[in-house]
């Protein structure tokens, strides 16, 4: 199988193990930078180049497409799907989750719980927009911020609305969230390939920080998952349309609650953490599929 992964650098560590994974098994693996990817649209002939060479013969296509390069990385793995070649991530679905509006959105329709969640754009809704929310603490996080990046803990009304008044100074689409006291700085990160949960990590925040995500120094340990938690983790990631999903949930008093899923999801810490191959497993989910077609 030739097998094109999509990403702007080849020495990280997801990329890495994803390349090391493929050749393992007998797999032929490119690296290719999306932004350095061109194509030719037109009825029945479509084509990608890369650096002034044709890319053909590709059977499958894993996108690891950054936050800052979504929309014209999602451009060129959609030109990958009209050329017939498969993909666990389809360009819409790692759209739907790159929106965190659309994704809570669409997660809620299918009635996966989770902490409530309020935005609105003009400033003289906001003491409203708040109220419907209850009282601060409050978790205000721009719509398409990762890694923790772009979140703020507001603990007093008048906090929330500063942080929000300065998102919006900034023209920044942001939503506001309760925030789970007795989750105390902890979540779990699932990981998700197929339709089953392959390895799954408790990430705790450092101290005085609340925020888990291990890029703003917090650490994991491997995490033992209830059939609830697993099964949410599915239908999430079912719900988007990914085939490769990081599902993130917090373990809240009234059961576990989707707090986001990541169609990018690192592999470092998962498996560090787990001690699961986590890159083989998606290697072997991509020979599974792709002998379907």
């Amino acid at each position: 199988m030739k097998i094109a992964i999509l990403s702007r650098n080849a020495r990280l560590y997801s990329t890495r193990r994803l390349i090391e994974a493929a050749r393992e098994r007998g797999h032929v693996v490119r690296v290719l930078d999306p932004l350095r990817c061109y194509v030719r649209i037109a009825p029945k002939d479509v084509a990608i180049r890369y650096k002034g060479k044709d890319v053909r013969d590709i059977d499958a296509v894993i996108p690891r497409i950054g936050t800052s390069s979504t929309f014209y990385g999602t451009a060129v793995l959609r030109q990958f799907e009209m050329m017939g070649v498969y993909t666990p991530n389809p360009s819409d679905a790692v759209l739907r989750a790159r929106d965190k509006l659309r994704c809570l959105q669409i997660l809620a329709s299918q009635g996966l719980d989770m902490p409530v969640t309020v935005f609105g754009d003009n400033p003289d809704d906001t003491n409203d927009v708040l109220a419907m929310l209850g009282d601060p603490p409050h978790v205000i996080k721009l719509n398409e911020g990762s890694q923790g990046t772009g979140v703020v803990l507001a603990e007093k009304r008048s906090a929330s609305q500063s942080v929000v008044e300065a998102f919006r100074g900034l023209y920044a689409n942001f939503l506001v969230q309760e925030f789970i006291a007795e989750a105390k700085g902890s979540d779990l990160r699932c990981f998700v390939v197929g339709k089953k949960v392959v390895a799954a990590m408790q990430r705790v925040a450092s101290p005085g920080e609340f925020r888990a995500n291990l890029h703003r120094g917090g650490s994991a340990i491997k995490a033992d998952l209830s059939a609830e938690e697993k099964r949410i983790a599915i239908r999430a990631a079912g719900a988007l349309g990914l085939g490769i999903a990081g599902v993130d949930l917090l373990r809240s008093n009234r059961g576990p609650l989707l707090l986001e899923v990541n169609a990018s999801p690192g592999l470092e810490g998962i498996e560090a953490a787990s001690g699961v191959d986590v890159s083989g497993e998606i290697i072997r989910h991509l020979e599974k599929q792709t002998a379907k077609i």
